[in-house]
């Protein structure tokens, strides 16, 4: 099988991601059920890990956000247990839109501010960076921070502008332009006429762009959600002939492939043409049949942005006091939410302190437990785990490895302390390549390597042998001509009833023992 950074079994994600976002998402959960049930009879983790995404994609595309919200959390946990920071950005950013949509803001805002210095730390120009970085750009739309959405947006841009093939971009840059358009919308309603014009232009100008583009490939029929948002852009700027012309031309056929996004776009911009007629029976009946196109996970905005026309329609149309309070009622609304807007983008920049001290908190907590020679952990480490396999913590199995270099006393004699030096981080570099992320490299004292590992006897003994024979053919010839360096170990397993002193004293006797045997040996 090819191997990839999805897994062997990459078919199997892609699959269910391909299910879950063409909304067959009952087959997809069950294709996932399938699916995992044989990536982990052929111990292919990495697919495992990949169907949660799957899942989490199904599971919001049903409307199950807690089931969506569970399926995140595990991936989130997976990404971070193996390190991966593009794709623990990305997860973070869709755990924040889920839990915009179920009320939970102050996790949303801690998740985005978890997720932003984790793209920061990552300048890829790649479609992995660009997908983790679309999905923060969406959560953060989905909370309305429109300001922090655009500068992602322009971040993307730059990718856009490196690739040949506009399929590639497509995603990004429409969202780009319902973001603006959105954005245009919510700044009407306000009064902030000046700032929302400009926004509306873009928005109308990226759809006239990617319209031209598609016509001129012959893919006509995929330009239909891209008309309504230029028709609504184009009908709030008062260029009500060529918006009428573009929701007419596509709304009847939005409505039967059910493009329940593209159809609501072409009825609320019918709405404001037939207003601007004249015509607000009409304009109620394309207002209303938006309104019941508001599916699950529609944005907030999107429901106020018609009850706002609604509003604003009444009140021209019955001319009555009530009617105006009505619409003076809904345009607070539409201020007291703008201002609701402006408090997320206080709590993210407040999520986004305490993640610093917490990043400096654990900064300082690591440098009070790392070798400065080695970067390994050190003494101080070592009695912390220690102590957490007295404290029964440490998960099981649990197995030390005690591993000395052998006549090193002789090498610091003959060759200097620095010469000694640069074999003790050579030793730790092999150390580091050969044990698995579980593993646990420390430098116990001058010479001496322990290695908490968890696995079982034969395991422990395998990556022992790994290591000795990892240190053995290593070129020590490039620190000094003629360095001889090897490695003695001892293996001891923890059993029932054993302490941590105990577990200590049997590796101790085995190192001695290895020793005795002629050193570059394992002893067990």
């Amino acid at each position: 099988m090819p191997v990839t950074v999805h897994g062997p079994l990459k078919a199997f994600s892609l699959r269910v991601h391909e299910l879950s976002q063409s909304g067959r998402c009952h087959e997809a959960l069950a294709a996932a059920d399938a699916y995992t049930a044989i990536a982990c009879a052929v111990g292919d983790e990495k697919t495992v890990t990949y169907l949660y995404q799957g899942r989490m994609y199904a599971y919001e595309g049903l409307g199950q956000f807690a089931e969506a919200i569970a399926a995140g959390e595990e991936l989130l946990r997976r990404h971070r247990a193996a390190g991966n920071r593009l794709h623990e950005a990305k997860t973070l950013s869709d755990l924040a839109a889920l839990y915009l949509v179920t009320g939970r803001a102050a996790e949303a805002m801690t998740c985005l501010a978890k997720a932003e210095p984790l793209l920061d730390r990552v300048p890829l120009h790649d479609a992995t960076f660009a997908s983790a970085l679309g999905s923060y750009a969406a959560a953060v739309h989905t909370a309305e921070l429109y300001e922090a959405a655009r500068a992602a947006y322009e971040r993307l841009a730059d990718i856009w502008a490196t690739r040949a093939r506009p399929d590639f971009t497509t995603g990004d840059e429409l969202a780009y332009m319902v973001m603006l358009l959105a954005w245009g919308l919510r700044l009407d309603q306000i009064g902030n006429t000046a700032e929302a014009e400009r926004r509306l232009r873009r928005s109308a100008a990226i759809a006239e762009r990617w319209i031209d583009s598609y016509t001129d490939r012959g893919a006509a029929d995929q330009v239909m959600d891209l008309v309504a948002n230029r028709a609504l852009a184009l009908a709030k700027l008062g260029d009500i002939a060529q918006a009428r012309k573009l929701a007419e031309d596509v709304v009847v056929r939005l409505r039967q492939i059910q493009d329940v996004h593209g159809a609501r776009t072409a009825h609320v911009a019918l709405g404001l043409v037939h207003r601007a007629e004249g015509d607000l029976v009409a304009a109620r009946r394309e207002f209303l049949a938006a309104e019941q196109l508001l599916a699950i996970g529609t944005r907030p905005e999107d429901r106020l942005i018609i009850r706002f026309e609604l509003a604003a329609l009444a009140a021209e149309a019955s001319g009555t006091q009530e009617a105006r309070d009505l619409f003076e009622t809904v345009q607070e609304q539409a201020r007291q939410l703008w201002l609701l807007r402006l408090q997320r983008v206080t709590m993210l920049r407040q999520a986004r302190q305490r993640e610093e001290l917490e990043t400096e908190r654990a900064r300082t907590e690591l440098a009070l437990i790392r070798d400065p020679l080695t970067g390994l952990g050190n003494r101080r480490h070592f009695d912390q785990l220690m102590a957490s396999i007295d404290a029964g913590t440490l998960p099981s199995p649990v197995a030390l490895l005690l591993l000395d270099v052998d006549r090193f006393k002789v090498i610091n004699d003959t060759y200097s302390h620095s010469v000694g030096d640069q074999v003790l981080r050579t030793i730790a570099s092999v150390l580091l390549e050969q044990c698995r992320a579980e593993d646990l490299p420390v430098r116990y004292a001058g010479d001496e390597f322990t290695i908490f590992v968890h696995a079982d006897l034969t395991g422990a003994i395998r990556i022992a042998d790994r290591i000795r024979l990892a240190i053995r053919r290593t070129d020590f010839e490039r620190i000094a001509a003629g360095l001889p360096v090897s490695v003695s170990i001892g293996v001891a397993r923890l059993r029932p009833g054993m302490t941590s002193d105990d577990l200590f004293r049997a590796a101790d006797h085995k190192l001695h023992e290895a020793k005795r045997r002629g050193r570059d040996r394992i002893a067990v």
